[in-house]
């Protein structure tokens, strides 16, 4: 019962949520910490190939069983894989940006915008996580009483 709870309804694509986007501002972060080093070309993943991908694990979710419960497998991702559980970025897409005279693609506010979507979208799977939770403690409380 536990197993299908924790794989019930949206709870599966939210946790591949958060997983993404903890990988991604760790490679946001990687990217704003050598913005002045010399010959650095930053990286990034696409967050809509993401997001198609997590899609079509949903539909193909919901065309295995209707959709009610079951794990989704995002390993079709091109920069995405999960190893053990765990979520690694193979970052492809080069981050454009103005080229300084140390070989540097700089463009600082592009990064921070990426960091600003990636923590909204982090934002939105916790509140979405959060109200799923909540829903499922006050289930249990009126059984338990």
């Amino acid at each position: 019962m536990i197993k299908d709870l924790s794989t019930a309804g949206a709870l599966p694509a939210l946790e591949k949520m958060f997983l993404f986007s903890g990988q991604r501002q760790r490679l946001i972060a990687h990217n704003i910490a050598n913005i002045d080093t010399p010959n650095f070309q930053g990286v990034d993943v696409d967050p809509q190939g993401f997001q198609r991908s997590l899609s079509k694990a949903l539909q193909e979710r919901r065309d295995r069983n209707g959709g009610a419960s079951g794990e989704i497998d995002i390993s079709q991702a091109n920069e995405v894989s999960m190893v053990g559980g765990r979520m690694e970025l193979n970052p492809t897409t080069p981050i454009d940006g103005v080229l300084f005279q140390d070989r540097n693609h700089r463009d600082l506010e592009r990064l921070m915008q990426d960091m600003v979507e990636n923590a909204t979208m982090f934002r939105v799977a916790s509140d979405l996580m959060r109200k799923n939770q909540s829903l499922i403690r006050s289930a249990i409380a009126q059984r338990v009483v």
